[in-house]
């Protein structure tokens, strides 16, 4: 770890960044994906390729959850111990930033990224798809719905914003 640390010096002088934090949460994640596919593989369920409507529902419901898990106000409980509230945000949404150091920061920074957290959602859906194709085409047509709706409510309010200005 030691040589870790020297490799890593001077990479932020200015911040602090929990690089052996993240070195540790990227390894649990390869690892875990890693023990999938290889136990998928054993199983014969890993599939041949994958086909375009997996790859899009897995995207839009990867998306919806990402946001709705680091970005709603709904699930601000669960982010809570990690991130610091900012300000609101997009609608239905708030903004966060990491706090505290080490394991505490790593895990805010991946609670509070969108882009950061959808690596692992996306691994986990299709791990579903692989051992439970059902339940997971079941949970992830719930988040590409909400997307719908969420599109046609902002669709909704606009039409009526530019009828009131008619």
């Amino acid at each position: 770890m030691e040589r870790a640390q020297q490799a890593w010096a001077g990479y932020s002088p200015h911040e602090h960044k929990p690089l052996a934090t993240y070195a540790g949460i990227s390894s649990v994640f390869a690892a875990a994906l890693g023990a999938a596919l290889l136990a998928a593989a054993r199983a014969g369920r890993l599939p041949e390729r994958v086909g375009a409507g997996d790859i899009v529902l897995v995207g839009v419901a990867t998306q919806k959850l990402s946001r709705l898990a680091t970005k709603g106000k709904v699930t601000s409980w669960i982010r809570a111990p990690f991130t610091e509230y900012e300000e609101p945000g997009a609608p239905a949404e708030v903004n966060e930033r990491p706090r505290g150091t080490g394991v505490q920061a790593a895990v805010g920074e991946l609670l509070a990224c969108p882009f950061c957290l959808a690596q692992w959602l996306t691994a986990g859906f299709t791990c579903g798809l692989m051992f439970a194709p059902r339940l997971t085409r079941s949970v992830a047509s719930i988040y590409v719905a909400q997307t719908i709706s969420d599109f046609l409510q902002f669709g909704y309010s606009a039409a009526e914003s530019a009828e009131s200005r008619a």
